[in-house]
């Protein structure tokens, strides 16, 4: 079975959610290792820009296979880790649109909305992204 080096990130607004959704992906057996970017307590007021920023540079880098990012909104860290060529990041809050990041966007980073969505949600999107990022393995996109 395929198993994905995922780096997640946050800024102060996303940090518990990035805290939970970390502990749930480092216990998932499609995981071989969870690389932890961004702040470290709400108190660190670090720009999300630098968090996205980078965690991009990490899969680009071959230092990590797929990436998590969560901010107040998700949507400032999509922005952010798009800056990194040859990145795709996008904003994904219910299942189809992260279908449709994964399998028909190739997105290699999927952001949230820890101000947007609740944490339940979150973990249920985290697996199935997982899902989806093993059945995209490898695909050739056509248009």
């Amino acid at each position: 079975m395929t198993k994905y080096r995922i780096v997640v990130g946050s800024d102060f607004a996303g940090f518990e959610l990035k805290e939970l959704l970390k502990k749930y992906l480092q216990q998932d057996p499609r995981v071989s290792e969870v690389i932890e970017m961004g702040v470290n307590s709400m108190d660190d007021k670090t720009d999300y820009p630098n968090i996205g920023f980078a965690l991009g540079e990490k899969i680009i880098s071959g230092n990590a296979d797929r990436g998590l990012l969560v901010c107040g909104t998700g949507i400032g860290m999509a922005i952010s880790a798009n800056k990194v060529p040859g990145i795709r990041a996008t904003t994904v809050h219910d299942p189809y649109s992260l279908e449709r990041a994964v399998l028909s966007n190739n997105c290699q980073v999927i952001t949230m909305g820890a101000r947007v969505i609740a944490p339940e949600l979150a973990l249920s999107l985290s697996s199935l992204g997982l899902i989806m990022f093993l059945m995209n393995k490898d695909q050739v996109h056509q248009r």
